[in-house]
């Protein structure tokens, strides 16, 4: 019976400990992100000071497409800033209708291309057209809120258009780019200019280098270049620290 009665107290201290560690990580949660009231197109969820945008739904894939993007966001010097390689092992996440996706495709001939996005809508059009074109160095990977579901040291470069702003789990997932880029890799952040409010574009939608470079940096990457020869956007590259 004595036995019985100290099996019962460990199951229970178990139970405790257990219960005890799933809140320490639920307070740490709740610690890194706060909510409020705030931009009507944002979520009102906040990290270290910045508000998260709604993410932009797949019903605006033609708005991705639009025949004058080149004209607005120089996309051709955005890849020759990106000095891809044909060996390149590139993750566009966020990649949405495959717009870049595309376009880095070719330049990697020897290399390949995960086309990385949370929306299942958005991937099977990368699927179509790359049927379509027989490419054949493009791989769709349904990402999550807080992963882009790629291996370690598996990618080369990553490239973030407009989208990172929209992620409802920055930290996790800057965290889990830098577990998936090789120690020499490099991340490319492209967001439209909070500092140039002539940019037609709406403030929640926007990112200041410094933002941007407070918020990499609190997950062990560095600023390395902000390269800003593009129309509208900053080209920010962050290394590994």
């Amino acid at each position: 019976m004595k036995n019985h009665y100290n099996l019962l107290l460990l199951i229970l201290l178990a139970l405790s400990m257990t219960a005890c560690g799933q809140t320490n990580r639920n307070s740490k949660s709740e610690e890194t992100y706060t909510f409020q009231k705030g931009d009507p197109n944002g979520i009102g969820k906040w990290y270290m000071g910045r508000e998260i945008a709604h993410v932009m739904g797949y019903q605006g894939i033609n708005w991705l497409e639009r025949s004058d993007r080149e004209k607005e966001e120089n996309t051709s010097q955005l890849l020759m800033n990106m000095n891809i390689q044909p060996d390149d092992t590139i993750a566009d996440i966020g990649a949405g209708s495959g717009y870049h996706t595309f376009k880095m495709a070719k330049l990697t001939s020897e290399g390949f291309v995960y086309a990385v996005d949370i929306q299942p809508e958005m991937l099977q059009a990368i699927s179509t057209k790359q049927s379509e074109q027989q490419v054949n160095n493009i791989q769709t990977i349904q990402g999550s809120e807080k992963s882009i579901n790629l291996d370690e040291n598996s990618v080369s470069k990553i490239l973030l258009v407009d989208v990172y702003h929209e992620f409802n789990f920055p930290k996790e997932m800057i965290e889990s780019m830098h577990k998936s880029l090789t120690s020499d890799g490099k991340i490319y952040l492209i967001e439209y200019k909070a500092e140039d409010e002539s940019i037609p574009i709406k403030e929640i939608h926007k990112m200041s280098e410094k933002q941007a470079v407070k918020e990499f940096k609190a997950s062990g990457f560095k600023l390395e270049q902000n390269i800003e020869n593009l129309p509208w956007q900053h080209c920010l590259i962050f290394v590994k620290e």
